[in-house]
């Protein structure tokens, strides 16, 4: 316990300077690929308006709760997502929970720090107005030719995780708070100019009645696990994210208020993409079901043949950069403040460390795509087998233990105290019970049965 927690207690841990920094961290947490990337085609996939709605139920009734406990269990500890559990739980194996969310993130930014690449190359491409060049086949063509590339896919994959371990490496004030205020509230600009073009296109009202008009004839089971897995993604659950962010709020911080509002923003940055998003491809008479090529084959198409087209197509993945860097700093975070706190690493030390390992396992992944597409484990390729592993495995057991272990461990004591912060906050009991109840019976059996749902089909 003591090594857990030793850098706090001598002053020297590192914290938010201010509520708002907080939650634009946060929100930058939530608000990344899965809103620009996953959202859009997952939505495309299953039905529209029905996938939104299934989706923002899974928020409210697992997600906010499963928020909350990340929470709860940060800023009580005041450790790193392994070390917290030692400190709240010490000679347990509860920490293996901590473990599981090192583990996914390690995974987690492998992957997606190669996507992130992506849009550092699309990004450029629209900055020499290569879009206006071709048709969608040529498109396709480029998108194909280029992830499955031995070496450019890997400069752009290294140019994404350096400015990642650059903003880390600056600390949380000095770094992530400072970077994500000015990012985040130019991101949700951006995307609100796109989405308004897009509304205006002619033919943009069957891309909306898509997006708000539910359709319950296409919904499944796999509906349901695309919906919750989704919302595990995009808000970052499970993965120790909230724990380490958490760990770095004031005690004075009313965490009811920024859990709800970093959900509220998510899934209103979600909402705008999807109309930015959308509208576009049904105004074009495009598939809403185009899978991942979504953003860097259909859109790119679509922007090639709007007036200005060329100007649109460099703020949507200037976006797409922003909202991928504003993840991936949180997601490395967890992994630099497990190294500095278990290991007494400086910064500096645990930063290089941890970008050298994921940096290679980025490669793998990367070139799975390509000359390693052969590799496969359980049928998957690497990138394939690390997103699935984190979306739909991790994530959920990690999510499990968390509200099992606040639900159960903790106990309402302790949830009471951190949500009103001994007291010192008015939170009606009504809303503390209701969260008690959600995280003591109804998240625990949802994300059980969610879990034997996908295991089993």
């Amino acid at each position: 316990m003591k090594d857990a927690s030793s850098s706090h207690q001598t002053g020297q841990r590192d914290s938010f300077g201010s509520s708002f920094g907080v939650l634009v961290a946060l929100a930058g947490s939530a608000v990344g690929l899965g809103n620009l990337w996953r959202f859009p085609y997952l939505v495309g996939e299953n039905g529209g308006a029905a996938f939104i709605i299934i989706y923002l139920g899974f928020v409210c009734l697992l997600g906010i709760p499963v928020l909350l406990s990340e929470f709860i269990i940060g800023r009580r500890s005041q450790a790193n997502a392994r070390g917290a559990f030692l400190h709240l739980a010490p000679g347990s194996r509860w920490t293996i929970t901590g473990t599981i969310a090192v583990i996914c993130c390690t995974l987690l930014l492998s992957f997606y720090s190669v996507v992130g690449g992506w849009g550092v190359e699309y990004f450029i491409r629209a900055v020499c107005f290569d879009f206006t060049r071709g048709g969608e086949a040529a498109l396709s063509e480029m998108f194909s030719t280029f992830t499955v590339s031995p070496w450019k896919p890997l400069v752009c994959h290294t140019v994404f995780l350096l400015a990642t371990a650059l903003i880390v490496i600056s600390g949380i004030q000095n770094g992530i708070e400072k970077f994500s205020k000015i990012m985040m509230p130019l991101l949700f600009v951006i995307m609100i100019g796109l989405a308004i073009r897009s509304l205006t296109l002619p033919g943009a009202q069957a891309g909306i009645d898509y997006l708000f008009k539910p359709d319950w004839s296409e919904v499944s089971t796999g509906t349901f696990l695309a919906a919750l897995g989704q919302a595990f993604f995009s808000l970052s659950l499970g993965s120790g994210m909230v724990i380490t962010y958490g760990s770095y709020v004031s005690k004075k911080a009313n965490i009811t208020r920024l859990g709800i509002e970093t959900a509220v923003a998510d899934t209103l940055f979600a909402l705008i993409a999807g109309c930015a998003i959308m509208p576009a491809v049904f105004a074009f008479g495009i598939s809403p079901g185009e899978g991942p090529g979504l953003v860097f084959i259909t859109l790119p198409h679509i922007f090639s043949n709007l007036p200005l087209g060329g100007v649109i197509a460099i703020f949507f993945f200037l976006a797409l950069l922003l909202a991928a860097l504003t993840s991936s700093i949180s997601v490395l975070e967890v992994v630099v403040a497990f190294c500095m706190e278990e290991f007494h690493m400086k910064r500096k030390t645990a930063v290089l460390i941890v970008f050298s390992v994921i940096w290679a396992l980025g490669c793998l992944c990367s070139l799975s795509l390509g000359i390693l597409d052969h590799w496969k484990v359980f049928g998957k390729t690497i990138f394939d087998l690390f997103d699935y592993l984190t979306a739909n495995v991790l994530m959920l057991i990690g999510g499990l233990l968390v509200v099992v272990f606040v639900g159960w461990k903790l106990g309402r004591k302790v949830i009471h105290d951190e949500l009103t912060n001994g007291g010192k906050l008015h939170i009606p009991a009504a809303f503390i019970d209701t969260y008690a109840f959600l995280v003591r019976f109804v998240a625990p059996a949802a994300l059980l049965t969610i879990m034997l749902f996908q295991y089993l089909s």
